[in-house]
């Protein structure tokens, strides 16, 4: 079941969040710009579900594609899959991965790697990020090390159950503790921003407008 306060983020932009994260001392929460939205019309919220693995060229076809499905029997309906391949040579997400996680529940899927299959996803409408894109799949190529653990894309530490918020703008970590505060200043910080806005365009001048209302 997904959590209630995904919807409630995500009518927030990345922008107030990351303003809000950054008031409140923050640092590195913030997504390398290499990761972008397949979708950009979408934005995708909520918490993450981890994967990180490695190349081994010696695993076999089948040893690889076991190990790939038995991630996707234990993906968390109602996250996000997350993952650090260690590699960008090979898709870390295609067609019958995504359908099968958008059947699960799964909310969508962020990577430090490529997709494939891009055409079938954006029919989909399983909101993926990815660094590039490529035909190159997992076979024989690359093995899970461990899921539900703590992960690092960039200089972004992710836990699993820690929260991706991620727009055209691009994507910010909440620590999992900070969901509930972040979410209630980020709205507050929504409507002071509309009556900063509401304030220029009736005249006032904007150092004024950010002195009354303290946001700009």
């Amino acid at each position: 079941m997904t959590d209630p306060r995904v919807e409630k983020l995500r009518a927030c932009y990345t922008g107030v969040v990351h303003d809000v994260l950054r008031a409140l001392g923050r640092r590195n929460f913030t997504l390398p710009p290499r990761i972008t939205p397949l979708q950009p019309e979408m934005t995708l919220c909520g918490p993450a579900w981890t994967v990180e693995g490695r190349v081994d060229e010696t695993a076999d076809a089948d040893q690889t594609l076991l190990a790939w499905t038995g991630l996707l029997s234990k993906a968390k309906p109602g996250h996000i899959w997350t993952a650090q391949p260690h590699t960008h040579a090979i898709a870390q997400m295609g067609e019958l991965s995504a359908e099968t996680l958008h059947k699960k529940g799964v909310l969508g899927c962020v990577l430090d790697g490529a997709l494939r299959d891009s055409h079938f996803i954006l029919d989909l409408g399983f909101p993926s990020w990815r660094t590039h894109h490529t035909p190159r799949d997992v076979v024989g190529f690359w093995l899970p090390t461990g899921s539900e653990i703590e992960i690092m894309i960039g200089e972004v530490l992710i836990r699993p159950g820690d929260w991706l918020h991620g727009d055209r703008d691009g994507m910010v970590c909440i620590p999992a503790e900070l969901v509930d505060e972040v979410l209630e200043k980020s709205v507050i910080a929504m409507q002071t921003e509309s009556l900063v806005r509401k304030a220029i365009l009736e005249g006032v001048d904007p150092q004024e407008a950010y002195k009354k209302y303290g946001k700009f």
